[in-house]
C-alpha cells in the first residue's frame, strides 16, 4: 500500500506547493486527485513514483514497477515508437523479444498511427501519448500514475484506456490519474482527492446511483445525434451489437431520454445499476462515444 504521510515540498527557497499531505492509495483502487492549475496536482503525482523527493515527510510501499505517465512526454527522439519501447523494457528487465511482443500488443491496441517505425519526433500529440501509454504499461504495474492522460487522445482510445485502467485495478495494481473533467473522474475512479492551496482533503467516495439506458435507432431519423459522452451525467456511452449503451446519473436520465426521443432513438430499456469505477459499458472494445 502506497503512503503518503506528512509530505511537504518545495523548490529551493520558493513558495510552499504541498503542506503536510496524508493519503493512501490501497491495491485495487483507482483514484483520482482534482484540483485547479497551480494547485499541487503534480507535484504530488511525482512524488508517489519517485520522481521527485519530499522537503519534509516520507512516501513508502512504492511497489517494484510503477508506471508513470507525465503530463507532457518529453522524448524528441530519432528512435522509432518501437525501438524506443523496446529500450525501456530492456531497462527494466525485459528480453528484447518480449519488450518487441509487449510494445507491438499495445501499440496496436491503441491504434497508433504512423506505423511502429515511426520516429517519435514526428508524431502527432495524440500518437506520442499513445507511446506514453505504452511506455507505463511495458511491464504490468503494480501502480500506474497518470497526469491528464486523456489528453490529446482520439476518442476510439478514450475507451481502450478506460479498459486499461479497469484491468490494471483489477489485477491488483494501483491507479492514480489526475483530469480536469468531472464526467471523466466520475466514469474511471473510485474515489477523488481534492486538492486546493497544497493541502489534500480527505477522499470522497464516487459511489452513486447510476441508470444504464439501452437504445435503438429507428429508421426514421432525421437529426443528427449529439455528442452523448458530452451530456450532462453521462458517464459512458458505446454501441455493442447494434444498440447505443448509456451510462448517466440517474438524476440526467430524464434529460438523456428526452434528448434520445427528439433525436429518433427508441428507449429499449432504462435499468439502475451500482456504478463500479472501471466499467466501460457492455463491450471492452467500445468507446466513450457511440458509432453514428
Amino acid at each position: 500500500m502506497l503512503r503518503v504521510e506528512a509530505v511537504s515540498k518545495r523548490y529551493g527557497g520558493g513558495n510552499w506547493v504541498l503542506h503536510e499531505v496524508d493519503l493512501t492509495v490501497e491495491p485495487g483502487v483507482v483514484a483520482a486527485v482534482v484540483g485547479g492549475n497551480g494547485s499541487g496536482k503534480t507535484t504530488l503525482l511525482r512524488l508517489m513514483v519517485g520522481v521527485t523527493r519530499p522537503t519534509r515527510g516520507s512516501v513508502t510501499g512504492r511497489p517494484e514497477v510503477v508506471g508513470y505517465v507525465p503530463e507532457r512526454f518529453p522524448p524528441n527522439e530519432r528512435l522509432s515508437a518501437l525501438a524506443y519501447l523496446r529500450h525501456l523494457g530492456r531497462i527494466r528487465g525485459m528480453s528484447a523479444e518480449d519488450a518487441d511482443r509487449r510494445a507491438e500488443e499495445l501499440l496496436e491496441r491503441l491504434s497508433l498511427q504512423g506505423g511502429f517505425d515511426s520516429p517519435l519526433r514526428t508524431l502527432s500529440k495524440g500518437n506520442s501519448q499513445k507511446v506514453a501509454l505504452a511506455q507505463a504499461l511495458i511491464r504490468p504495474p503494480g501502480l500506474l500514475v497518470l497526469d491528464e492522460p486523456w489528453s490529446g487522445l482520439d476518442v476510439d482510445a478514450h475507451g481502450v484506456l478506460a479498459a486499461i485502467i479497469a484491468e490494471v485495478a483489477a489485477d491488483g495494481g494501483a491507479v492514480v490519474f489526475t483530469d480536469h473533467r468531472e464526467s471523466v473522474t466520475r466514469a474511471n475512479a473510485s474515489l477523488v482527492h481534492r486538492i486546493a492551496d497544497g493541502r489534500v482533503a480527505p477522499a470522497a467516495d464516487l459511489e452513486r446511483e447510476v441508470m444504464e439506458v439501452a437504445l435503438t435507432a429507428t429508421g426514421a431519423r432525421e437529426t443528427e445525434d449529439p455528442e452523448w459522452s458530452g451530456l450532462d451525467g453521462v458517464l459512458t456511452a458505446a454501441t455493442h451489437q447494434g444498440r447505443l449503451f448509456v451510462r448517466v446519473d440517474r438524476e440526467h436520465s430524464d434529460a438523456l431520454l428526452t434528448v434520445a426521443l427528439r433525436h429518433g432513438w427508441s428507449v429499449d430499456s432504462v435499468t439502475p445499476e451500482k456504478a463500479h469505477p472501471a466499467k466501460a459499458g457492455p463491450d471492452e472494445a467500445t468507446t466513450e462515444r457511440a458509432a453514428r
